[in-house]
């Protein structure tokens, strides 16, 4: 016996051999189960060879506990220490398997199947299995000799004789075996439906593909046909009655088990269409109605049970149109879509463990390769492969994707489909989580080789290999068009131009020799800087693929590329700071605003890095007017001045547009802002702000220029309309009054004409030509308007407003706010209008129904000629005049009783009308929306066409920029714009509620 507190020599011996529990392993092997071999020195070295020591010996000693008898046992453990193939195999499944060992315990004699060890069995196809099967004539035979079938490619898998990809093979062919089996069994079963049809079945997905899991649905698709004089009505419905029978065979559950679902869903229609059709049926429906998707399932259709001539002539007859799908419009892009929905739709609890589906996973290696077989396959047959791994060999044959990306994805792809593999096999359930116990990853990772420190080794290289799949799984597509440009050294083989040409065109760029020139002109050479554009532009162009324009991000691209290539910090900047080339990337492809911003100060690039540069935030108000102030003091001159103030404005607003762009269209790493509220006020409030700053110094510049420190007369501006609401656009015009008032000692005539001369000398320098965007001030909403004097004294403004003012005038002063100048003199502006925009006691009958009338003539008179009322942002149906016209009224009517409507803000007002019970909190969120939609559509033409406009583009990729802005997936602007109308028509309803009160 062992002394008490020391440990025996097989309890050593155990644990160095990578037992984890050595106490339950050594009563296993002191049992009577395992007497004869117990100290044959053979058996606990092979033992230790298992992915699970411990599960291997427990499995054994199961298995020769369930052997018939003495002599049954005998035969076993003889065999498995004198034959070292069958040890090898037994042991290594019984410790990948505890579902296999559990089967070897219910079928004792099945191990037997792994002492064969000759040529044939290393390798066995259809044949062989369908041999393997040829006894079972009901479903529980059928899984039991299933089992045995499965646990000889288990067996060759874990001891290393066979290969992911010929073990993926062997799974595939072992399930075309039993789907035929299945259908023999539903045939005898129905002898009259099935002397009736003709019935083909096609495999799909990975079964297709000949590279099945362990463990997975079985894709199919059924063709039926009647035979010659059969009705062919009667003859699908035999066919579809065999086929469902066939189904339930092999995804029942019994005392055995199932096998695995068999799932028809990739039919036309899914689960919706008819389980089985004519040839002639899926033709249509192919031709008329798949979506890219489908022909992309298509690749992996392949004939395997049933009648074969039939399956045959299914795969002939739409293998054309397959090879088509990279022709349809927005064939990447859906492509692409589909994509990230698989990986929206995984749960947040799940996507770190996810294998197959999370970003770096199998599935981005399977897409991507699809992708380009459907891109390239048309022309050049080689590709036409429904098997990924042999796919990627022949795309890096042609020079479709470079050898070094198909090598190292090659490698990935293998490591993350064994590890699948070892995953499923434990417990032969449908998985692709990897397990967060620490025993589960041990037997993975020592299954996979990994034995220093299995747990720690395994996370390692699956994060490695992940990170190199999702690094380039993007990449794939863009590199080769670099290599066919550069020319850089000899290489095998490279893109020729009409692939190179094919692969642009698919991935939207619609003019493929300007791309191409232009990627020559960034990439070719030895030099540093072509060194790293080749490093940066495959990610680009994919971003650039993303957008409504690529030739534009491209082309755009090239000129800032151009205009910067010397500058060092450029590309360090985009190769270094990982938000940089993202954003420059969305800011170049999604319109002419921004990339013309950018282009006429191409250093504002710095603004869109993560580093010290201030970023993509808006400055506050303080901070820009303090900063354009210095700028004039520094000035000499006024235009001089001005032109400083204007230069801040073009950055600040470029830094605007910048992040309206990245928060709406989302990046890699962070999703595009659910809140378009929240955008709306954040460019409003940034386009103001920069407005009233850019007034507050170009005002600063010319007093200072005309007058020195001090003018004679104290002067301020006030912001209208949306400038004082602080909603402007980028293309909004400022919407001003000028007041002054004389100071003391100065001659009421001197001081008008000062402030006369300070405002034409301020419009003036604001619209002088220049590489800046010109700031229009507009002050048509000043007393008599365009006939009115364009600056009044603060007395000449409160004697007309007490004998004039109309009620338009009342309703246009709920916005006013002083946005520059002398603070005094715009706060005792402000407390003499509010009378009149918060009259006591509200407005009287007639004033409301003045305003109706302007509101109706307005709608009449101004909406432009030819202009579908249903879409137009401003005058429209539910449109922005709609939703502040009926705001205005109730800040008219109750804002002498309601603090909170005393705002200029209209969400605010709105949001206080229904806090104070004014409106239901329905009726204001429909106008929030309609408003708010409204104005991004705004902003989104400016940014798109570079100059303003109140209707949605009529130019195709223009429209469809409008809708990537607004988060519209390509092809979907007819949804926008049914979105659209939508929106406005429920907010018009409301407008007639409660403006008109229809």
């Amino acid at each position: 016996m062992t002394a008490p507190g020391r440990r025996s020599s097989t309890f050593t011996r155990l644990l160095r051999h990578g037992f984890t529990d050595p106490s339950a392993a050594e009563r296993l092997l002191e049992g009577p189960e395992l007497a004869p071999v117990r100290s044959d020195p053979v058996l606990l070295d092979a033992l230790g060879a298992t992915a699970d020591p411990d599960l291997a010996l427990l499995g054994l000693v199961r298995l020769v506990e369930a052997q018939d008898g003495h002599p049954a046992q005998r035969e076993l453990l003889d065999t498995l220490i004198a034959a070292k193939p069958l040890r090898d195999r037994l042991l290594g499944v019984l410790g990948a398997s505890a579902a296999l060992a559990d089967h070897l315990a219910r079928h004792p004699h099945d191990w037997q199947a792994l002492v064969t060890y000759e040529a044939k069995d290393l390798h066995p196809g259809v044949q062989e299995f369908e041999r393997g099967l040829a006894d079972a004539t009901d479903p529980v035979s059928l899984r039991v000799a299933y089992r045995r079938c499965m646990l000889s490619i288990a067996a060759r898998d874990v001891c290393g004789t066979t290969d992911l990809a010929q073990t993926a093979a062997e799974l595939a062919d072992l399930a075309t075996a039993t789907l035929r089996a299945a259908l023999a069994i539903a045939k005898a079963a129905a002898p009259d439906d099935a002397a009736l049809c003709r019935l083909a079945v096609i495999a799909m997905g990975k079964c297709g593909g000949h590279e099945l899991n362990y463990v997975s649905d079985v894709d199919v698709i059924f063709v039926g046909e009647g035979v010659e004089g059969a009705d062919e009505q009667k003859a699908v419905q035999a066919a579809t009655r065999l086929a469902s029978h066939m189904m339930r065979i092999c995804s029942e559950t019994t005392v055995e088990g199932s096998i695995w679902p068999v799932d028809a869903n990739l039919r036309p229609e899914g689960r919706n269409g008819p389980l089985v059709r004519t040839l002639s049926s899926h033709l249509a429906y192919y031709q008329r109605w798949a979506k890219t998707w489908e022909f992309q399932a298509l690749l992996k259709a392949r004939p395997v049970a049933g009648d074969l001539e039939l399956g045959e002539k299914y795969v002939a007859t739409l293998s054309p149109l397959v090879w088509q799908a990279a022709e349809r419009e927005n064939f990447v892009a859906d492509v692409q879509k589909m994509r990230r929905r698989v990986v929206e739709n995984i749960p947040a609890a799940e996507i770190e463990r996810e294998l197959k589906l999370a970003p770096g996973g199998l599935r981005d290696v399977e897409f991507a390769v699809q992708l380009l077989q459907l891109v390239h396959g048309r022309a050049d047959t080689s590709l036409r492969s429904g098997t990924t791994l042999d796919a990627l060999e022949a795309l890096a044959a042609g020079g479709y994707v470079g050898r070094a990306d198909a090598v190292q994805l090659d490698d990935a792809y293998r490591f993350l489909r064994t590890m699948e593999h070892r995953i499923q096999l434990f417990r032969l359930r449908r998985t692709h989580l990897v397990p967060e116990d620490e025993a589960d990853l041990r037997r993975i990772g020592r299954s996979l080789g990994l034995r220093a420190d299995p747990v720690k080794e395994l996370n390692r290289e699956w994060k490695r290999h992940a990170a190199m799949v999702r690094r380039l799984h993007e990449k794939l597509f863009y590199r080769p068009l670099l290599d066919a440009v550069a020319q850089l050294a000899p290489v095998e083989a490279r893109l020729s131009p009409g692939a190179a040409r094919e692969r642009l065109i698919a991935l939207g760029y619609a003019d493929p020799a300007a791309a191409l020139r232009h990627l020559e002109a960034l990439a070719s050479g030895v030099s540093r800087k072509a060194a790293i554009q080749r490093t940066l532009l495959p990610v680009l162009l994919g971003w650039f693929a993303d957008s409504a324009d690529p030739d534009a991000g491209l082309l755009n691209f090239r000129k800032v590329s151009d205009a910067l290539g010397k500058t060092p910090w450029y590309l360090r900047l985009l190769r270094d700071e990982g938000a940089a080339a993202e954003n420059l990337a969305r800011v170049l492809s999604a319109g002419r605003l921004a990339p013309d911003l950018l282009m006429r100060a191409p250093e504002a690039v710095a603004l869109l890095g993560d580093g010290k540069s201030g970023g993509l935030e808006p400055r506050g108000r303080a901070h820009l007017e303090q900063e354009i102030l210095a700028a004039v003091r520094r000035a000499d001159g006024g235009e001089q001045a001005v032109t400083a103030a204007r230069g801040v404005r073009r950055r600040e607003l470029f830094r605007t547009a910048a992040t309206d762009i990245v928060a709406s269209y989302g990046t890699e790493e962070t999703p595009a802002v659910a809140d378009q509220g929240a955008l709306v006020d954040l460019v409003g409030g940034a386009v103001s702000d920069l407005t009233a700053a850019t007034l507050a110094g170009t005002l600063r510049a010319v007093v200072r220029d005309g007058w020195g420190d001090t003018l004679p007369t104290r002067f301020a501006v006030i912001g209208m309309g949306r400038f004082g609401g602080h909603e402007l656009g980028y293309g909004s015009d400022a919407d001003v009054l000028f007041v002054h008032e004389p100071r003391e000692g100065v001659d009421e005539q001197e001081a008008s004409r000062a402030a006369n001369a300070v405002v034409s000398e301020m419009r003036r320098l604001l619209q002088l030509p220049s590489a800046d965007p010109p700031l229009l001030i507009d002050a048509d909403l000043r007393p008599e308007g365009k006939s009115g004097p364009l600056v009044r004294s603060l007395n000449s403004y409160e004697a007309y407003y007490r004998r004039w003012s109309l009620v338009w005038e009342s309703q246009a002063l709920l916005r006013a706010e002083v946005v520059a100048g002398d603070e005094d003199l715009g706060s005792r502006f402000i407390e003499l209008v509010d009378p009149l925009r918060y009259p006591a006691e509200g407005l009287g009958e007639e004033a409301v129904r003045e305003i109706r009338r302007l509101k109706a003539r307005m709608e009449t008179e101004r909406l432009p000629r030819g202009a579908d009322p249903t879409l137009h942002t401003k005058l429209g149906r539910g449109g922005l005049s709609d939703v502040e016209w009926t705001v205005q009224l109730i800040q008219l009517q109750h804002g002498w009783v309601e603090p909170g409507l005393r705002t200029t803000r209209t969400r605010e007002a709105l949001a206080a009308a229904c806090a104070a019970d004014l409106l239901s909190t329905e009726y204001a969120a429909t106008l929030d929306e309609a408003w708010v939609l409204a104005t991004r559509v705004r902003n989104a033409v400016m940014l798109v066409r570079g100059r303003a406009g109140d209707t949605f583009p009529s130019d195709g990729r223009e429209l469809a920029a409008v809708g990537r802005y607004l988060g519209y997936d390509p092809g979907h602007v007819g949804d926008m714009l049914d979105d659209y109308r939508r929106t406005t028509r429920r907010a018009r309803a409301v407008v007639d509620e409660l403006f008109y009160g229809a």
